[in-house]
């Protein structure tokens, strides 16, 4: 079965609805904007909904939930959303190379993410993973994606040589506390929360990538897609929609206190748990797609291109900085 016909068959199942009830005028544009409420995307998605960003430029905007990080890459195949704006970036280059309709039109997670073991594991570097079994994202997020090219091109292991044990991060910090992984991926919010489970980084996402890539570059995890007929229906809605993001962003820039405020709610994690969100905001979340955020992209693509990870070449037009250029005009 192809990836975009497993994408289509998953979308239902995938499919976890979550309306927002504010009121809104009656000639509002209409978008469905999917993410997975878990994760790194907790914090961000949590802000954007609490608050009036999409109503505040004329957006009548229904959120929809997933309950794995793949769900958005799925929703976008199936015409389910119009727009995921943390959609992983290797299942949007996987939706392009197979002709689904879709534009990658923004950047906005970068690769925070460390492979970390429990503090008295034997492992002292990535080279000691071979033969081991690896908690991660599962296969084809963007975390799993990254992590094969990395450990394939720095230390030669490739993704036979290893073991792949999928989770979310709870799960994954359970299986290294109950030493079902001998590493795990993990990113920078978990590894901020643990609190009864000691680990020891061996290396960082951005660190291996610089390695394999001989830049100062790192890599995103997560960008914001599309749907090509949305956009070519609605390119306002869409520019408004970049616009909304930004603002949402901003907001938490200036607030942290009322991001810690609004996770808790959102999530009921302790405030400890919630202020870790605030505290790393600026380092996760991104609405841009200027120059260097689409060299990084297309280098991206080659990279998981010659690991195998995806096939094909990405379509001309496939990343569209257009609207993100036109949402800058927009104060």
């Amino acid at each position: 079965m192809s990836f975009l016909s497993s994408l289509k068959r998953a979308a239902a199942a995938a499919l976890v609805l979550g309306l927002a009830a504010a009121a809104v005028p009656a000639h509002a544009q209409k978008i469905r904007v999917g993410y997975w409420p878990s994760g790194l995307t907790l914090g961000y998605g949590s802000v954007l909904e609490a608050g009036s960003f999409f109503k505040d430029q004329g957006l009548d905007v229904e959120y929809v939930h997933f309950s794995d990080v793949n769900g958005p890459t799925r929703a976008i195949a199936a015409n389910a959303i119009d727009l995921a704006f943390g959609s992983p970036a290797a299942g949007a280059f996987a939706l392009a190379t197979d002709g689904v309709p879709v534009k990658i039109i923004l950047a906005t997670q970068p690769a925070n993410v460390a492979f970390v073991v429990p503090e008295d594991s034997p492992i002292k570097s990535l080279a000691d993973l071979k033969g081991k079994k690896v908690g991660m994202s599962p296969a084809g997020s963007s975390t799993a994606t990254i992590a094969s090219a990395v450990l394939a091109g720095n230390h030669g292991i490739q993704e036979k040589d290893f073991s792949l044990v999928p989770g979310n991060e709870a799960r994954l910090v359970q299986f290294l506390a109950q030493k079902e992984v001998d590493a795990a991926a993990l990113r920078n919010v978990t590894v901020a929360q643990i609190k009864d489970l000691k680990v020891r980084t061996l290396s960082t996402f951005a660190d291996e990538w610089r390695t394999l890539t001989k830049s100062d570059a790192a890599p995103y995890n997560a960008v914001g897609v599309v749907r090509s007929e949305y956009l070519q229906k609605n390119p306002d809605a869409v520019v408004r929609a970049i616009v909304a993001l930004r603002k949402g962003l901003e907001y938490g820039r200036a607030n942290p206190a009322e991001v810690v405020k609004t996770v808790q709610k959102a999530a009921n994690l302790p405030q400890a748990d919630a202020k870790v969100f605030a505290d790393l905001w600026d380092e996760n979340y991104r609405v841009s797609l200027a120059e260097p955020d689409q060299k990084t992209l297309l280098r991206e693509f080659e990279i998981f291109k010659a690991n195998g990870t995806l096939k094909g070449d990405l379509p001309a037009g496939a990343l569209d900085p257009v609207p993100y250029e036109k949402a800058l005009q927009v104060k």
